[in-house]
């Protein structure tokens, strides 16, 4: 055998050092969604919708090597707001996204919020689920047309929670549910918190007669006994939970929130591109679906211009209803 010359030596060692990252790159490379320092802000609290989403996002892109080191924060106030005016100002910032939803869309006019969504660029509609009804296992109410009796007797005396601000779902769906029941909305006493984390000790502890917020936020609580699911607001019931709708307990009304991904405006095609891209690949990819299936949630994925799109009707959406309840 002929040794080997300095150059086929060298060529070796190229290989040894080139083959391996090529072939287990893995973090995003091979798909096209490595985003370095890439952070996702959650515009409320910890435990609320806007969280788990954000977090059970950053968990499935990492699970499925999507990308690495996805870090999550939390800045709350004002029903979401205050997150939205940071999201406007790091205009630019390609490494930022916000999870948002419905809550912000109706923040945003019940707050006269100076930023608003159509100053966002839009990446992706996720999901969609229904809001539910729920007591603590101590409240005398063991179904919702007992609660409902007693709630159009005396509206102001019973206290509803929510974990959005006036004129987003968590308040939506009470104030229709109570227009539906024949309870003028005006009379209602909604008391609002700043995500479902919040809501959740203000319901188990008694301090209002009943809560409002979305299915995946109190899956455990209903599972362990400590709430009480009286009724989903969706238009079909939710497999493995024992509890009507709205409209087989004789109240005409059918509800789902949603929840999605914006990022800052002055964003470069690419950037923008790039994000899409990495929530596409996310939405297709079993850790996603698998999270998804145990936290309840919808299907309703839309990217870009449809979802941009979609916000817009959501905005008028919401200023129509509003100015409908006379709210």
């Amino acid at each position: 055998m002929r040794p080997r010359t300095p150059l086929a030596l060298l060529a070796a060692a190229l290989l040894v050092l080139l083959g391996p990252p090529l072939l287990t790159s893995g973090s995003g490379a091979e798909t096209g969604t490595q985003i370095p320092g890439l952070k996702i802000m959650v515009p409320n609290t910890p435990g609320g919708g806007y969280d788990i989403t954000a977090r059970t996002a950053a968990k499935s892109i990492e699970d499925a090597e999507l990308n690495h080191n996805v870090e999550v924060y939390n800045l709350p106030g004002a029903g979401g707001t205050v997150g939205l005016s940071r999201l406007v100002n790091e205009r630019g910032n390609g490494k930022l996204a916000m999870s948002m939803g419905l809550g912000v869309v109706g923040a945003v006019h019940t707050n006269h919020a100076p930023s608003t969504l159509g100053d966002t660029t839009p990446i992706a509609r996720l999901t969609e689920e229904p809001d539910i009804v729920v007591v603590a296992k101590e409240s005398k109410y063991r179904t919702f047309g007992q609660l409902l009796a007693d709630w159009k007797k005396r509206p102001g005396k019973m206290p509803v929670g929510g974990g959005s601000s006036p004129g987003g779902p968590d308040h939506l769906a009470p104030m229709l549910m109570a227009k539906a029941a024949g309870i003028t909305p005006k009379t209602v006493n909604y008391v609002p918190f700043d995500g479902g984390g919040e809501l959740l000790a203000s319901v188990l502890g008694g301090k209002v007669a009943f809560g409002v917020s979305g299915l995946g936020e109190y899956l455990d609580q209903i599972k362990s006994g400590e709430l009480r699911l009286l009724a989903v607001t969706g238009p079909k019931r939710v497999p493995g939970f024992d509890a009507p709708t709205l409209k087989e307990s004789g109240v005409d009304v059918e509800f789902t929130n949603w929840r999605g991904i914006v990022a800052p405006p002055g964003l470069s095609t690419a950037e923008r591109d790039k994000l899409i891209h990495l929530f596409t690949k996310l939405h297709d990819s079993p850790q996603w679906k698998d999270a998804a299936k145990r936290n309840g949630w919808i299907d309703a994925f839309a990217t870009g211009e449809t979802f941009g799109r979609f916000l817009d009707a959501q905005d008028r959406r919401v200023d129509k209803v509003l100015k409908e309840l006379g709210l």
